[in-house]
C-alpha cells in the first residue's frame, strides 16, 4: 500500500501504522485515511519526500517498534503514546497531542457503571501493549475490578461486541477512538474519559537524529500555521487537544 506516486522507493518515508485504529488510521472507502495518514503525508511533502504507509499486523501493539530497528519503515505514527519504556527503545519526536484513556460499557448490561469507580466484580477488555493495559491491571490489582481480558491488536471489534454478549464488562481505550465506535452501536456509550492524561508523538529509530529533526521541523511549521490544531479538531474531536 502506498502514496501518492512520486519520487523513488528509496526516498519514501515509510510510516509504520497499526490498522485499524479510528480515528487515527484506518482503511476507507477511498483507502487509508485518518489524523496519523493526513499529518504524517503533510509532514512527508514538508521534508520532500513520498509518503508511505506500511502497516503492522501484529497482535502486540508494542511490537511496532521492532519495525524501526530492522528497517521496515522509518517512523512509527500510530496514535502512540510517549512512555517511559517506550523512550528507552525509540526516540520520539514532539509530541503532536494529549488525549486520556476512556471507559465504554453496555448501558442495557451495566446502567449503573459511569467510571471505573464502579467495576468491582467486572472484567475489563484492554488490546495487547496497548497503554489502557497497566491502567486496567492497576485497577484489579487494587480489586476495583475482578479481571483483564486482553484482546489482540486487531480485535477491537470483537472487544466491543463482547461488551453486550458477556465476554467482557467494559473496555478501555484512548477517547477519540471509543468516541469513533461508539458512533454506530447505539447500546454502547462513553461513560468516562479523562482516565489517565498522555503524550502522544510520532517515533524514529533511536539516535536517527536526522529525521527527527526534520520531522520536528515540519511539524512546528504545521503547527505555526494552524494545520495541526484543524486536524486535531478534524480527527480526534474532544478526545484530544494540542500539546
Amino acid at each position: 500500500m502506498t502514496g501518492a506516486t512520486g519520487p523513488s522507493a528509496a526516498q519514501a518515508l515509510r510510516v509504520g501504522a497499526a490498522l485499524p485504529d479510528p480515528p487515527f488510521e484506518y482503511n476507507g472507502k477511498e483507502g487509508p485515511a485518518g489524523f496519523d495518514i493526513e499529518l504524517m503525508r503533510r509532514i512527508a511533502a514538508r521534508i520532500g519526500r513520498e509518503w508511505r504507509l506500511v502497516p503492522y499486523q501484529g497482535a502486540d501493539f508494542n511490537g511496532i517498534f521492532a519495525g524501526l530497528d530492522d528497517g521496515s519503515y522509518d517512523v512509527v505514527a500510530s496514535g502512540t503514546t510517549i512512555t517511559p519504556g517506550r523512550q528507552a527503545i525509540v526516540d520520539f519526536c514532539t509530541p503532536y497531542c494529549v488525549s486520556g484513556q476512556s471507559l465504554v460499557v453496555d448501558r442495557t448490561r451495566h446502567a449503573k457503571v459511569r467510571s471505573i469507580d464502579d467495576l468491582e466484580g467486572l472484567v475489563i477488555g484492554v488490546q495487547k501493549g496497548n497503554t489502557s493495559q497497566p491502567v486496567a491491571d492497576k485497577l484489579v490489582a487494587q480489586k476495583r475490578a475482578a479481571n483483564v481480558r486482553v484482546y489482540a491488536y486487531d480485535e477491537i471489534e470483537k472487544a466491543l461486541a463482547d461488551l453486550s454478549t458477556g465476554g467482557c464488562d467494559a473496555f478501555m481505550k484512548l477517547a477519540p477512538v471509543t468516541h469513533w465506535f461508539v458512533r454506530d452501536r447505539p447500546k454502547l456509550a462513553v461513560v468516562q474519559t479523562g482516565i489517565t492524561r498522555e503524550i502522544l508523538g510520532v517515533s524514529v529509530r533511536k539516535g536517527n537524529g536526522a529525521l527527527k529533526n526534520a520531522i520536528d521541523a515540519a511539524q512546528a511549521e504545521l503547527a505555526k500555521d494552524g494545520t495541526l490544531a484543524a486536524l486535531i479538531k478534524q480527527w480526534l474531536g474532544d478526545g484530544a487537544t494540542a500539546p
